[in-house]
């Protein structure tokens, strides 16, 4: 085989901006793997069987696995998709290393930080065990409120090729080319 390097493709975005259902749209039309910092951290709970228990630890323990899983597949040479609420400061650090691995490409889903919270407060109203893996107790106080906690993203602010996508409503730009500054 030749030496071509699989693609990274980094969806982020803050809490409630469309990232998970981007993902999968573009994992879907790429026809790779999807991994999803969020799935790990639900799984890990589910077998510790403490949903709900959402201490600093389990978030560690989900944050080395989604990179570690991410870092194996890549070294076997798989394009995939990686999701996750990046946050510069704490992801930067192992973002920057997969460089020597992968094609790295970032998509910053963008939306208006009270949209994100309304529609983090819609899914926690559709799915309520949802609250057993994610600590939403204080997003309805802080909307109220008009709260920084609703706009307390960072993102990733790295020297590689970024995408911007308005996910208010329908993609901006469209799927397609999404999938091709994916693929670049």
């Amino acid at each position: 085989m030749g030496e071509t390097q699989p693609a990274l493709i980094v969806v982020t975005g803050r809490p409630g901006s469309g990232k998970t259902s981007l993902a999968h749209a573009l994992a879907r039309a790429v026809r790779c793997p999807a991994i999803c910092r969020d799935a790990i951290k639900e799984g890990f709970l589910n077998t510790l069987g403490q949903a709900g228990n959402l201490d600093d630890a389990v978030s560690r323990h989900a944050y080395e696995t989604f990179f570690d899983v991410v870092k194996f597949l890549l070294s076997h040479r798989i394009t995939l998709v990686a999701e996750a609420a990046f946050q510069h400061k704490l992801w930067a650090p192992k973002l920057e290393p997969l460089r020597a691995i992968a094609r790295i490409r970032i998509i910053l889903c963008e939306v208006d930080p009270r949209l994100a919270g309304s529609r983090r407060l819609q899914r926690l109203a559709a799915d309520p065990k949802r609250a057993l893996f994610h600590d939403e107790r204080s997003l309805q106080a802080a909307l109220d409120s008009g709260d920084a906690l609703v706009d307390s993203y960072d993102p990733p602010h790295l020297d590689l090729p970024t995408l911007s996508v308005d996910t208010s409503n329908e993609y901006q730009p469209a799927l397609d080319a999404i999938v091709s500054f994916a693929l670049a």
